[in-house]
């Protein structure tokens, strides 16, 4: 796809759900079902999926940035699909399991993915769309967005977004967040650490895009090692996580771009990234 150039993801019924775009080497990918809030149904995350893997692999993309278009950036799962499956066989059992499942995937492959996610939140962010904000690696937020796991108020503790959420901000504020269901503004959520950046309303996407242009000057290979052993080490135990990164640090020093990116530090010039 040429920079600045648009693809559109269909569901069967011919509607568009997601847009894709380049700018310079970051993708910006956008939900574009505002009518439905932007939420999760299987198509959609079946559409995410697809995306993800394939600019995963992609080498002239160094960051993603995930936008939304409408009033919500994402509100989580389609309550609507889920509840039309109550009356299958199995009272729905099958297609929730399916549904957290794929959902589960497009969280993990985030962030397995080699290219930093960055999302750009307009709107409100709710449930699995807070948790899709959670998983990515960076977030910026206009100052209108607001965040909540509201599951608790409709029967539904927010036990997926509990994940990805408990891993980005305080126990007792994700604790908060999920007993009480109580929306929080964008100043709010940088205090707890969900989001990086606060910006003017309107003003995400071009934050976001910012962050990953900055991100896309650095050389590919040092950020795939960079996040790859950011996710391995937090879950390691303290001295474990010293020798595992240890041993990563040893084999980025062996790296040519570390060999250039040093050279051209003690040569005083911009470096010239040799890729992987």
């Amino acid at each position: 796809m040429q920079d600045g150039g648009q693809q559109q993801t269909t569901t069967k019924d011919g509607a568009s759900f997601l847009s894709e775009a380049r700018h310079d080497a970051v993708a910006v990918l956008t939900l574009t079902r505002p009518a439905a809030r932007n939420s999760l149904s299987l198509d959609m995350l079946a559409a995410l999926q697809s995306a993800i893997d394939r600019l995963s692999g992609e080498r002239g993309v160094s960051a993603v940035v995930l936008a939304a278009t409408g009033p919500a950036f994402c509100a989580g799962h389609d309550l609507k699909e889920l509840t039309a499956h109550r009356s299958d066989a199995d009272g729905g059992r099958g297609f929730y399991a399916l549904t957290m499942m794929r959902c589960a995937a497009v969280m993990t492959s985030i962030m397995r993915s080699p290219k930093p996610f960055i999302a750009a939140v307009e709107g409100v962010a709710t449930a699995a769309g807070c948790q899709l904000v959670a998983t990515c690696d960076l977030a910026v937020a206009g100052a209108a967005a607001r965040f909540a796991t509201p599951g608790v108020d409709i029967g539904l503790f927010c036990s997926t977004p509990m994940v990805a959420l408990t891993r980005n901000v305080p126990r007792k504020r994700a604790m908060e967040m999920l007993l009480l269901g109580e929306m929080i503004g964008a100043r709010e959520a940088a205090d707890y650490g969900l989001v990086n950046r606060v910006v003017a309303e309107g003003g995400a996407l071009d934050g976001a895009l910012a962050l990953g242009r900055t991100i896309a000057s650095k050389s590919p290979a040092t950020i795939r090692i960079g996040k790859e052993a950011y996710y391995a080490q937090i879950e390691k135990p303290v001295a474990e996580a010293y020798a595992y990164a240890s041993d990563v640090m040893v084999r980025n020093m062996m790296h040519r771009d570390a060999e250039e990116g040093i050279g051209a530090f003690i040569e005083k010039r911009p470096p010239a990234w040799k890729g992987d």
